[in-house]
């Protein structure tokens, strides 16, 4: 069973910056791609951004390109989204996920169907 767990959110005012990091059990964890999705109250979940499971191929949503950078460490099981110049609009709930199965993958990284586990989400809050 893999699972993962979300950290590094919390409360920061609009223009600052934020870490969360998601780690996961089991030795495997280099061999899939993940991303990270965010939900609000009431709205479907968002895609934020994706990344290969090499951190060679990285996939941004619109609202985020140019502010987030996902990374990863698969040394540590890690995975990490980098936030700056953050807005209010940017609070919300942020999960990470694993894309089911190893290369060659079928479907988008921007649909969430395609990831099979999930952390239990960590709070980001950007204050005006």
């Amino acid at each position: 069973q893999v699972q993962l767990v979300e950290s590094g959110g919390g409360l920061v005012q609009a223009g600052g910056s934020l870490r969360p990091s998601c780690t996961a059990s089991g030795r495997t964890f280099s061999n899939y791609a993940m991303g990270w999705f965010r939900q609000t109250p009431g709205k479907e979940r968002e895609f934020v951004a994706a990344i290969s499971w090499s951190g060679g191929t990285k996939y941004y949503g619109d609202s985020v390109k140019g502010r987030f950078t996902i990374s990863r460490d698969n040394a540590k099981n890690t995975g990490y989204l980098q936030m700056n110049s953050l807005k209010p609009e940017d609070t919300a709930v942020y999960y990470c996920a694993r894309r089911a199965g190893p290369p060659p993958y079928s479907g988008s990284a921007y649909d969430a169907t395609v990831y099979d586990y999930w952390g239990q989400g960590t709070q980001v809050t950007v204050s005006s």
